[in-house]
């Protein structure tokens, strides 16, 4: 079974802020999507590839098994991979 990978969100200019977890990186780019972020940038720890996204949301009816504590309207997240972009080497 596959591990737990951790990707920072990475900005244009360089910095770093966030940390989203998954087994694959559209998985955490669908958790930053859900956040409302629309370019998603995640560099995987340990590596120098930045993994690119295009993201978006939108707000759908709760499926019709949801419990109680569901509210009737919820966030839907959608990505799209627009590439990979590897770091220079310093």
């Amino acid at each position: 079974m596959a591990e737990k990978r951790y990707f920072v969100m990475r900005e244009k200019n360089g910095n770093e802020s966030g940390v989203f977890s998954g087994r694959q990186p559209r998985q955490a780019a669908l958790k930053a999507a859900n956040r409302g972020i629309t370019d998603i940038r995640l560099r995987e720890r340990g590596t120098k590839k930045i993994h690119m996204y295009k993201g978006s949301r939108n707000e759908v009816s709760s499926p019709a098994n949801a419990p109680d504590w569901m509210p009737a309207k919820v966030w839907k997240p959608n990505v799209q991979k627009v590439g990979i972009e590897y770091l220079k080497k310093l």
